[in-house]
């Protein structure tokens, strides 16, 4: 058998799988779309924005967060970014740019006896503290590092 119709034979395979689970009901993207929350995204400062995501704004910093981030980084449109949380019970982690037109850049919901840790990259337009937000217990926590950007990513 040639590779050809090995790969058309596995992507058909994939296709009428998810075609199943779809007209099934067990795919619903309205579904996942729902829990997005979309005034977080478009709010315009920090404290609006944890508060629509997080129910508060109203934050502890704590050495418990572990922060990683670049001190600078030379492109804005792909700053990786990884956050540790030793805080036991830690049910999300948000990371913010102040500086940029929609602070929040994301938010993990982190399901029951997870690791607190996230890795991804963000886009930041220019030179900003990067926070990072853990809720855990109901409470808020936060750490906060500078980063440079050298070439702006968010249209700059």
């Amino acid at each position: 058998m040639n590779t050809n119709r090995r790969s058309f034979l596995k992507t058909s395979a994939t296709a009428g799988a998810i075609s199943v689970a779809v007209g099934a009901g067990l795919l619903t993207p309205r579904a996942v779309l729902a829990a997005w929350p979309k005034s977080a995204f478009e709010a315009k400062d920090v404290n609006a924005a944890v508060n629509a995501v997080l129910g508060s704004s109203s934050m502890a910093n704590s050495g418990d967060i572990n922060l990683k981030a670049p001190d600078i980084a030379e492109n804005g449109a792909v700053v990786p970014i990884t956050v540790t949380s030793k805080i036991e019970g830690t049910e999300s982690i948000s990371i913010l740019v102040p500086n940029n037109a929609a602070p929040l850049a994301a938010n993990f919901n982190m399901g029951s006896n997870t690791e607190g840790y996230v890795s991804t990259r963000i886009k930041m337009g220019k030179t900003s503290d990067v926070i990072a937000v853990v809720k855990a217990g109901g409470k808020l926590y936060s750490s906060t590092k500078e980063v440079k950007v050298t070439i702006g990513g968010c249209g700059g």
